[in-house]
């Protein structure tokens, strides 16, 4: 089977906390039709992201992974495990089986740590898949984006393009691809109401159904 032929798999983080890593993960697992996997999940507000995902979405139970681990606490993996007694042990954040595609959701992001010696992205480096990387759209970006791209390209974790969250901004989707080498592949305004429709217009209406295969 060619590399074309295989299901997409591939993990979706963000640039910094509270960047819309859950919408673009909707969007994504929406067009492919994916599997969703959250594998940390600190803080069970509404059920988590799993939780406002499948609200979302109405995703059937079969492509709504559980997650590896569910801290009550809305703050650091690493240490809402240590408040729990707990640590989290990277065997047990093996990638699920199947032929599927599949989005993987991370918690935060690149440099967020699972545990004091491991970092989120030394999982993303054991996982092997390729990142889509969400990002704001607005003033503070390009310093973010710029790093965390950096933080990929030292480890070669292939990235398969940017989503900006937010307000459209008349200069940072050029200067982030021109700086950062990568191409913006969607732009994502704020959606109210925040609806399946709403995501599929706007899935068919960026690059991203041609950069991912469907």
């Amino acid at each position: 089977m060619s590399n074309r032929q295989r299901p997409m798999r591939l993990i979706v983080c963000g640039t910094d906390t509270d960047v819309g890593k859950t919408v673009v993960s909707a969007l994504v697992v929406q067009g492919l039709g994916a599997r969703y996997w959250k594998p940390v999940q600190s803080g069970l507000e509404d059920g988590g992201d799993s939780g406002r995902l499948q609200q979302l979405l109405q995703l059937p139970t079969e492509r709504l992974l559980p997650e590896a681990y569910r801290f009550e606490a809305p703050v650091s993996p690493h240490w809402a495990a240590e408040r729990q007694g707990l640590t989290i042990d990277p065997s047990r954040l093996a990638l699920p089986a199947g032929s599927e595609p599949l989005v993987v959701e991370t918690a935060g992001g690149l440099l967020v740590p699972l545990r004091r010696d491991w970092f989120q992205i030394e999982q993303i480096a054991v996982w092997g898949l390729p990142v889509l990387l969400v990002a704001r759209s607005g003033l503070g970006t390009l310093n973010h984006t710029l790093l965390s791209l950096e933080a990929l390209r030292r480890r070669s974790i292939p990235v398969l393009g940017l989503v900006l969250n937010g307000p459209p901004h008349p200069d940072n989707p050029r200067t982030l691809e021109s700086l950062g080498g990568v191409p913006v592949l969607a732009e994502l305004p704020p959606l109210d109401p925040l609806t399946a429709a709403a995501l599929e217009r706007h899935w068919q209406a960026s690059a991203l159904p041609h950069t991912l295969g469907r």
